[in-house]
């Protein structure tokens, strides 16, 4: 239920699919990555005790994004740094993608709400290079694999 793409050993992005449904905590990221992804289900009653979170200063290097299918189809296609085309992953309705290195590219399958999570501020066109895309006739869709 968990996909990670890579490419050379370098994680694009981990895919968490609407079906995944473990009891208790689980963090489908390493601790090196600048954000973090963790899936959560309790069972009625539970207590988390109230906290507050500490300053902790962080450095961060590249922009991660985080993205919450609400409803609909998405098309994400992968590139890699040098903005070459590696494969394409359907999303759908209650899959989430953290999206961790390389380039990738969306097209709208079913008309899609999504929310998108990701380090702050936005700094527009300085926070990002556009680049030509392929078509849909030249995507890769890779299955799910489940892990």
């Amino acid at each position: 239920m968990i996909n990670q793409i890579t490419h050379h050993n370098q994680l694009l992005a981990l895919i968490v699919s609407h079906k995944f449904d473990k009891p208790g905590i689980h963090f489908f990221t390493p601790n090196e990555l600048s954000q973090q992804l963790a899936y959560m289900h309790h069972p009625v009653g539970k207590i988390i005790q109230p906290h507050v979170h500490n300053p902790v200063i962080r450095e961060v290097l590249y922009t991660q994004e985080v993205l919450f299918i609400r409803k609909g189809k998405l098309r994400v296609d992968f590139y890699n740094n040098k903005q070459e085309y590696l494969e394409s992953r359907i999303l759908v309705s209650g899959d989430v993608i953290l999206l961790v290195t390389g380039g990738h590219g969306f097209e709208v399958l079913e008309e899609i709400e999504m929310i998108e999570v990701k380090q702050g501020p936005y700094v527009g066109e300085h926070d990002k290079i556009r680049f030509t895309g392929i078509t849909s006739e030249h995507a890769k869709i890779i299955e799910h694999i489940q892990t």
